[in-house]
């Protein structure tokens, strides 16, 4: 499976867990009740258990595991309330939903870095967004 059809059903399965919470206030709510201060250490132990996952699949060249890295990846997004909608309470820590919403991405370029959906800053950035997130976790 290739990079751009694995995007199309990381989009896809988005588009479905938003679809999913139309008129269901349960996952807004619990976004709503989380307090924001803590999106920092969540965001980075989100990532402390997903990065070694995703060095060893591109070491395995195990392409499954992004799909299901994926779907960890929309739900921890829509726990906190940043993918499918804005959660404004979230705008101090940018750099905490960009390396969330941007691991996947990185990972699989390091998969298939040819892939004509691979942009070269995206890892530069990706890189600055962990560094950033863990200094606002401290």
């Amino acid at each position: 499976m290739g990079l751009d059809a694995i995007a199309a059903k990381f989009r896809l399965l988005a588009l479905l867990l938003l679809l999913a919470g139309v008129g269901h206030t349960d996952s807004i709510a619990q976004a709503a009740r989380q307090d924001a201060a803590l999106f920092p250490a969540a965001a980075v132990r989100f990532l402390d258990g997903e990065l070694p996952l995703m060095e060893a699949a591109i070491k395995e060249r195990d392409r499954d595991f992004f799909e299901e890295s994926m779907a960890r990846t929309v739900s921890f997004s829509e726990d906190w309330g940043f993918k499918a909608r804005a959660n404004p309470d979230l705008a101090p820590f940018q750099a905490c939903t960009d390396a969330v919403s941007d691991y996947v991405v990185v990972g699989l370029c390091r998969l298939m870095p040819a892939s004509s959906a691979c942009d070269p800053a995206l890892a530069t950035h990706f890189d600055a967004s962990v560094r950033s997130c863990r200094a606002a976790a401290r």
